[in-house]
């Protein structure tokens, strides 16, 4: 499963983002180790079979960059490699308003790091230094990196290393939303999109991963809950559906895999589940990854992921356990404020905690002369922002009334105060809930 198979990253070549492959059969020739001669653009030009190369270097101002410190690998087309782009091509990306096409062309030619080829041939792909990965494919007839056959290897220099390439690697140059359109399997998410006023969003800098739901995925849904969906009283509804399958930055599969869970847009997490039948991100099986974009990475799901669409305040009182607490938000008045937007981080005690107080104790909070009083303790059991239970650390958090309370993590559990987490991360349209096992009294 292609997916699974990007878990086999190769250890060590951490400046190299990498996925593992299984044939490491190399028939590339391999250049004479000698001194470096200088730098990786100098080598170039030394050559004398990299003079396009040189002077689209030279015009996308990147000449500097690659005589840096480095290291740099460079998978570098020859003369001829640039010759059998189609007739004007390179004329025309050497002229100045296409400066940012060549040098997107160029830097996807650049690999972070020093990758020799006893190494490259371990990989299946390589994170670019404009942040789009292409494949390597190893085997009996050679090495191929991003469709170019490489022809030399191991052209040492004093920033890097060169390997020679029969053809000239094109980048995507769509970007998510160009590219979700242009694939035709995308429509009811292209609309979607559109109908929640992110298209604009989406087709910005970014960098962006999406986890798209196809056009059958959406059709999955219960009948009529597209339509709803595109309706303009649902866009609140449909923005939070979307976002939550889109995270910040770029993601690879290779990096998707190592993690347990993922942090949307929309602040709420999806899960993420590595199986012998493959891998799931909130539930939803994923069929293809790494569809790369100018600025970001698709991986398609066979199903739309739904978040939780229940406040604070709606979620305790679904869940059954927190029936005291949601009589004493109301007789707080706080109801209104935690079904606010927040978010918030609640450590929600039991009905089990609350009953554990001396007797008397929760019926003569609720009376409204204790009114105060029964505020200053729930608001002590509130922190700003959405905290999840890996994210709290020894030490003391504050809560919204200005209290301290202190946090101890162990592996026996998560202790706050004097309360133990008992259930931890129970998502919500604003925030998150932990259950505590004690009323959390303020000193």
């Amino acid at each position: 499963m292609k997916f699974l198979a990007l878990t086999l990253a190769v250890a060590g070549l951490s400046m190299f983002s990498i996925a593992g492959t299984t044939d490491s059969t190399s028939t590339c020739s391999t250049a004479v180790k000698t001194a470096p001669k200088g730098s990786i653009v100098e080598t170039a030009i030394a050559n004398g079979n990299f003079t396009t190369l040189a002077a689209a270097l030279t015009a996308a101002d990147l000449v500097e960059p690659l005589q840096g410190k480095g290291p740099f690998t460079v998978f570098a087309p020859t003369d001829d490699a640039f010759a059998a782009l189609p007739k004007g091509t390179i004329d025309s990306l050497l002229e100045k308003r296409n400066k940012g096409t060549l040098s997107t062309i160029l830097t996807y030619h650049v690999v972070p790091g020093k990758v020799l080829a006893a190494d490259a041939v371990k990989l299946t792909s390589a994170n670019s230094l404009n942040g789009q990965s292409f494949p390597i494919v190893a085997n009996k007839r050679g090495v191929t990196v991003g469709g170019a056959m490489v022809t030399m290897t191991d052209i040492e220099c004093s920033n890097g290393v060169i390997h020679v390439i029969d053809t000239v690697m094109m980048p995507s140059t769509k970007n998510v939303v160009e590219t979700a359109v242009a694939a035709g399997s995308f429509t009811t998410l292209a609309a979607a999109l559109g109908a929640a006023d992110l298209v604009d969003t989406l087709q910005g800098e970014g960098p962006f991963t999406v986890f798209a739901p196809t056009d059958e995925a959406f059709a999955a849904l219960p009948k009529g809950t597209v339509e709803s969906l595109l309706l303009p009283e649902n866009l609140g509804m449909l923005t939070d559906i979307l976002t939550f399958h889109v995270t910040a930055g770029r993601l690879p599969a290779s990096n998707v895999v190592r993690q347990s869970s993922l942090t949307t847009v929309n602040g709420q997490r999806v899960s993420v589940e590595v199986s012998d039948r493959g891998v799931r991100i909130g539930g939803a099986m994923v069929s293809a990854t790494d569809i790369q974009c100018t600025n970001g990475t698709i991986h398609v799901l066979d199903a739309v992921m739904l978040p939780s669409t229940s406040n604070i305040v709606e979620t305790a009182v679904e869940a059954g356990t927190f029936q005291t607490l949601a009589a004493a938000l109301g007789a707080g008045g706080l109801v209104e404020v935690l079904q606010g937007p927040g978010p918030f981080t609640v450590f929600a005690p039991t009905d089990d905690a609350f009953a554990a107080l001396p007797k008397g104790t929760v019926e003569s909070l609720l009376l409204p002369e204790n009114k105060d009083r029964l505020v200053a303790i729930l608001k002590n059991h509130v922190v700003s922002g959405r905290t999840y239970s890996d994210q709290l650390s020894n030490g003391r958090v504050a809560t919204i009334s200005g209290t301290k309370l202190a946090v101890k993590v162990a592996d026996q559990g998560v202790m706050i105060g004097a309360s133990k987490v008992i259930s931890a991360d129970i998502e919500t349209s604003n925030g998150v809930i932990h259950a505590i096992d004690t009323v959390l009294l303020p000193e």
